[in-house]
């Protein structure tokens, strides 16, 4: 296989002669699989045999040594080629040489899984809270998407301890649980994002004590701060900022034609980012015109009509853009490796095109489509349940926070004679 990306025999007999030469062919043909391009292979190919000539050198003699000797070789390899460069470039490049390495190493070493940021641990908590997701599942009884954002706050939190040098659970205070929520307040997130981390760290504190981690429950001195369901307004846009940021998708590439219907789905059916992300192939009946959202936050599934500006997106981009993969997931990722979109990438590439229109909105994402979605049908005087229904709201109060957001309607409650609204 290696004849394909490298013409000298010289450069194939060097790279057979390494020591680590299975584990290095085993790479090659992973990454063939995942459909790398042959110049990315044969750019991480010499990378790699290099790491392996230093862990040599430096007292690697079996392949399960190798773990230890990747920082040491990184920094090596940055002091030899990049000393001059600017620190950004520096960090990048040490990027570049350590994640073809560590893929290697996934392959090659039984259980290692690295530092990369596709390879997060499900518990962060692992060695002193084994127990907390089969807790979560089996007791609690939380879904998937639940326990996802559970784990975002946990690793948050054991960043925080970690920087604060705590490194044993069973020191945890008042003092340390103040702090990170004091790190964690507003501007940087809003108010219902930082009573839900109070909420998830209470719930770990219990656990903790439970399980005896702890000696006392934590748990009701983390205290959720004061809010108020509706005291926000919607962020959503005008349906003519919409069409400028759709306008704006260069439809030319496979990532302009994959971003394109992802937008569309956000703006014209109101979805949410990880609906987007969640939608196969199986979800799309052509022959009928419809498109199935299957487990919604509300627990249920909603079949739309599928739109034919819509539909003709997603065909597009099947045909002309999506990598040949046997995932069923719609929508993936263009560089190797192929895999489906996660819901973070589609906020990221709202978010990225709502500012190259030039819109100015607080925490712009995908839910701004999804609001503007909202704004439309109450521009359209489509009732409130019907649109609770439409973008699939769990309860009708949900949905009334959008009242503030019927501009024309509020206007003739405040032109009435007061009898209407009674």
């Amino acid at each position: 296989m290696l004849e394909k990306y490298y013409i000298r025999p010289a450069t194939i007999d060097r790279i057979h002669e390494s020591w680590i030469a299975p584990e290095v062919e085993q790479y090659v043909s992973w990454m063939a699989e995942q459909r790398y391009t042959d110049s990315s292979v044969s750019r991480r190919i010499p990378i790699v045999v290099s790491f392996g000539e230093f862990a040599k050198a430096h007292g690697a003699s079996e392949v399960k040594n190798l773990p230890d000797h990747v920082e040491p070789f990184v920094q090596a390899w940055i002091g030899e080629r990049a000393r001059r460069r600017s620190a950004r470039r520096r960090k990048q490049i040490g990027d570049e040489v350590r994640n073809p390495i560590r893929q290697m190493l996934r392959l090659a070493v039984l259980g290692y899984i690295g530092r990369g940021r596709l390879h997060k641990p499900d518990n962060p908590f692992e060695r002193q809270a084994p127990g907390l997701l089969r807790y979560l599942i089996e007791e609690k009884g939380l879904r998937q998407r639940s326990i996802y954002q559970y784990q975002i706050f946990l690793r948050q939190f054991a960043a925080y301890l970690e920087r604060i040098r705590v490194d044993n659970l069973a020191k945890l205070s008042p003092t340390v649980l103040s702090g990170f929520i004091a790190e964690y307040a507003p501007p940087r997130v809003s108010w219902s994002t930082v009573r839900n981390a109070c909420g998830v760290l209470r719930v770990f504190l219990r656990y903790l004590n439970r399980e005896g981690v702890l000696a006392k429950d934590l748990s009701s001195l983390v205290e959720f701060p004061q809010s108020y369901r509706h005291a926000g307004v919607p962020r959503s846009i005008s349906w003519e900022q919409v069409e400028q940021v759709l306008a704006g998708i260069d439809r030319r590439s496979a990532s302009g034609k994959r971003d394109y219907a992802m937008m569309l789905l956000l703006a014209t059916y109101g979805l949410r980012a990880a609906e987007v992300a969640s939608l196969t192939l199986d979800d799309i009946d052509w022959r009928n015109e419809r498109l199935k959202i299957r487990e919604r936050k509300a627990g249920n599934t909603t079949t739309y009509p599928l739109s034919a500006v819509v539909g003709a997106a997603i065909v597009e981009y099947l045909k002309n853009g999506r990598p040949a993969t046997t995932c069923r997931e719609v929508f993936m990722r263009c560089c190797a490796p192929h895999a489906p979109i996660g819901s973070a990438a589609v906020v990221c590439r709202a978010a990225h095109f709502i500012r190259k229109a030039g819109i100015r909105v607080p925490r712009a994402g995908s839910h701004v489509l999804r609001h503007s979605c909202v704004q439309r049908l109450l521009n359209a005087n489509f009732p409130l349940k019907h649109i609770g229904d439409y973008v699939g709201h769990r309860s009708a109060s949900s949905t009334q926070i959008y009242g503030k957001i019927a501009v024309e309607q509020l206007r003739e409650v405040a032109f009435g004679n007061g009898e209407d609204v009674l």
